[in-house]
């Protein structure tokens, strides 16, 4: 009896796979093992997809960033709150991220992607990322829809992965549009087969793609960003349409248009409630961008821009207003291979962006024109190091900042920029 027990109980552990599903890059891994409890041989070789459990079909990666900013530094008051809270004054060695990803197909139209990060908003507190469910709507998965809290199809730099990045940062111009880069709504996302599997392999293969968004995306979202509550009964409507073209001698360029609008509701501090006589809260906003991408072989390039409008800060009127923004970047690189040291990547980034940023407070108004020069080093592919020296100039007000410095707040300055990377 108690045999009998135990081989209906049969466990199965599937350990780490370097299998590529998602956003991030491949790293190598152990072989997949097999623990199983006793049992006849054939009860397991005659097992088929739908007799194993969905654990069984799930994976795990991840990769931890560990920065220090301090090096070098010129003007203690630059700051970045939503580039990096760790610049300036008091920062110090700092986990930008530390994230696991569970992921897998349970069946073989459900993909599950879930990424928490415990390392968010540097108080090492864990938070859920993603968390999504793709749904195959036909046999071969060219039509899905991506259900939960994923990222939002505006912009390539937003959509590509902080673990394949080259630069420590995304760009203000885009990546005001949406802080963190996510929200919670639904996505229709349509790609041939073999432009899916052209997208893994621009990750695969190192290239530093953005992962599998579609050739075509729509969707609608809060509009609040994750992890966030929605704050009016307005939806976002985004949309993006994308296509890369493999060249006849192997090189591949990849075109993007994108855009969104919706109905944003800030937050105000007392100062401009009480200067606003409408308290008007919910301002429309809406973007359209443009993207080119040069995949590195070894010379790469991505540039873009967008243009739009949202709500701001008028240090003039000492109100939030409806005003014009635009911004973008513009980023060489190069692949340099040594055959004992590994693999080098050195880049400069030009970046800009003129408008506010409607996550934070009275929608900050923001004056970026920043420029960045550096190197990223990989000896393996589970260890990269990038150094990365950056020149700054950035101007930031809201009601409080302009209570306590009437003459504004431009900051400028120049620092060296450290961040080891571990990917598992």
């Amino acid at each position: 009896m108690i045999k009998q027990l135990w081989c209906r109980y049969i466990v199965v552990i599937v350990c780490f796979s370097n299998h590529l599903i998602g956003d991030t890059i491949p790293t190598t891994t152990t072989p997949p093992v097999a623990l199983v409890a006793p049992a006849p041989v054939d009860s397991l070789t005659s097992l088929t997809y739908q007799d194993h459990q969905w654990y069984e079909k799930l994976s795990i990666r991840g990769y931890a960033q560990l920065r220090y900013n301090r090096l070098f530094e010129t003007n203690p008051d630059l700051r970045c709150a939503q580039c990096d809270a760790s610049w300036g004054r008091n920062g110090g060695f700092f986990f930008r991220r530390i994230r696991l990803v569970f992921f897998g197909n349970v069946h073989p139209r459900v993909y599950v992607y879930i990424q928490p990060d415990f390392a968010s908003a540097g108080a090492n507190m864990a938070q859920i990322r993603d968390a999504y469910f793709d749904l195959g709507l036909n046999e071969g998965n060219t039509f899905r829809l991506r259900i939960g809290q994923s990222k939002v199809p505006f912009g390539f730099e937003n959509l590509q992965s902080s673990q394949n990045r080259i630069p420590l940062d995304r760009n203000d111009g885009l990546n005001s549009a949406v802080a963190n880069e996510r929200d919670l709504g639904v996505f229709f996302y349509w790609a041939p087969r073999d432009i899916r599997k052209r997208f893994a392999s621009l990750v695969a293969d190192n290239l530093k793609g953005s992962g599998d968004y579609g050739v075509f995306g729509l969707g609608i979202y809060n509009g609040h960003t994750a992890n966030q509550m929605e704050r009016n009964e307005s939806p976002h409507i985004v949309a993006r349409a994308t296509y890369p073209f493999k060249l006849p001698n192997g090189q591949i360029i990849e075109p993007s248009l994108q855009a969104y609008h919706g109905k944003f509701v800030i937050r105000r501090s007392d100062f401009t409630q009480m200067a606003d006589r409408n308290e008007r809260f919910e301002f429309r906003e809406r973007r359209a961008a443009a993207t080119l991408v040069y995949y590195p072989q070894p010379f790469g390039f991505v540039g873009e821009y967008n243009i739009g409008e949202g709500p701001e800060f008028n240090p003039e009127t000492m109100d939030v207003e409806t005003k014009p923004l635009r911004g973008g970047f513009a980023q060489m690189h190069y692949y340099y291979e040594h055959p004992k040291q590994g693999l080098f990547i050195p880049f400069v980034r030009w970046h800009h962006y003129s408008g506010g940023k409607k996550h934070e407070t009275d929608a900050t108004k923001h004056r970026v024109n920043e420029q960045e020069i550096g190197v990223e080093w990989q000896p393996h592919r589970n260890f990269e190091l990038v150094v990365m020296y950056t020149f700054s100039d950035r101007t930031f007000e809201n009601g409080p900042i302009m209570m306590d410095n009437p003459l504004g707040n431009r900051q400028r300055g120049r620092l060296l920029r450290i961040q080891a990377q571990v990917n598992f």
